[in-house]
């Protein structure tokens, strides 16, 4: 079938619909990863955003329950260049094509997508509409133009779980032999879900954590009644700065428990002190993003998704140590109080697709929480 993908500044792009038959609305960004596109199609930090994948072929390993990073799509739809019908892959236990058509994503392909993405990187991410219904492109453009922007935006209340739940490990997987939950883990993590990723739960769990994973808005006082050893702050979609019930929970629970964070809640953390965020041009989205550790001066590859960064300069430098920068843009990256237990980082040491150069942030986490508890 036919379809169109129609940018708010009038730019069409024709080719060939797979996926679920009809229109999709969003912000239309690009992620620059080889490989993972379902853990990508998952993540609910897409939620409101159309995908471009760069690289060329995107659906030819399929598609399995393993993978899954949430349990359906976040993405509004995708773009590649070549979307495989079939799958051929001994993991693989649905074609990409009829997964996606399941949980009514629509596909575009057969298009350029360099094309498209020098675009977005010279002129911005912008809003679009794929639609394989609709023919007129300019009915398409006038629709594109009418969805509501990013900016000002709270999607973190809408992805977040409605009720509080202990995870649980997936248990025995045939496709990960190696990775087995933790029998009797020794710490209680509280994780605030912004819209959190399966990953970052087995990370926990791996470091010796129960977790305990609450709704966005839920307050700091009924967190602390449940007498975590450290809160979480997940990913998550949308502009971090209309979501100021999470930024008041963050202040009243700095200091009385460690505190994680990681993207959204990373950039939740650094307006709750004080600090300022902004929106990038056409943000981070990708898993070989090299990123400087300024204590020790190495360089780490890491796997980032995010629309919006703290401003640096907005952070009293008496209270906050700025512990990782972006070697593309210099946009930060990390940061650590200097006598509070508490400290982020805006990329994805979880991975999921991604470099695992990061996974040590989370002993670094159970270590602060172990020095708190003494």
């Amino acid at each position: 079938m036919q379809a169109i993908l129609a940018l708010e500044d009038g730019r069409i792009f024709t080719g060939e619909g797979y996926g679920a038959q009809g229109e999709c609305r969003g912000e239309v960004v690009f992620n620059t990863s080889l490989t993972g596109y379902q853990e990508i199609f998952t993540d609910p930090s897409y939620a409101g955003q159309i995908v471009v994948l760069t690289n060329p072929q995107i659906g030819n390993y399929g598609t399995n329950s393993a993978d899954n990073e949430a349990a359906k799509p976040y993405i509004e739809g995708l773009v590649s260049r070549e979307f495989s019908p079939i799958s051929s892959n001994w993991r693989s236990q649905q074609v990409a094509d009829e997964y996606l058509e399941r949980f009514h994503v629509p596909v575009i392909s057969e298009i350029d997508t360099r094309a498209l993405v020098r675009h977005l990187r010279t002129h911005g991410v912008m809003r679009g509409v794929i639609s394989t219904t609709e023919t007129n492109p300019g009915a398409l453009v006038e629709k594109a133009r009418s969805i509501r922007k990013m900016d000002g935006t709270d999607l973190a209340s809408v992805v977040s779980t409605r009720d509080r739940y202990e995870w649980e490990h997936d248990g025995p997987d045939p496709l990960r032999p190696d990775e087995s939950p933790v029998a009797h883990p020794d710490l209680h993590v509280v994780a605030y879900d912004y819209g959190i990723k399966k990953n970052i739960l087995r990370m926990l769990n791996a470091e010796g954590c129960r977790v305990t994973v609450v709704p966005a808005q839920t307050s700091a006082e009924d967190v602390l009644a449940l007498n975590p050893d450290g809160v979480f702050l997940s990913n998550g979609p949308g502009d971090p700065e209309p979501v100021t019930y999470a930024q008041d929970n963050i202040r009243r629970l700095a200091g009385r428990t460690p505190i994680f964070g990681i993207c959204l809640g990373h950039q939740l953390i650094g307006l709750a002190l004080g600090g300022k965020t902004y929106k990038l041009k056409f943000g981070h989205h990708g898993g070989n993003h090299p990123v400087r550790r300024n204590d020790t001066g190495k360089v780490e590859i890491t796997c980032h998704n995010h629309n919006f960064a703290v401003d640096p300069g907005s952070l009293n430098p008496a209270e906050v140590d700025l512990t990782h920068i972006d070697l593309n843009d210099n946009t930060l990256e990390g940061l650590r109080h200097r006598t509070l237990p508490l400290f982020s980082v805006q990329y994805h040491p979880e991975a999921s697709p991604g470099p695992h150069d990061s996974h040590y942030l989370f002993r670094d986490f159970r270590k602060m929480m172990e020095e708190w508890k003494g």
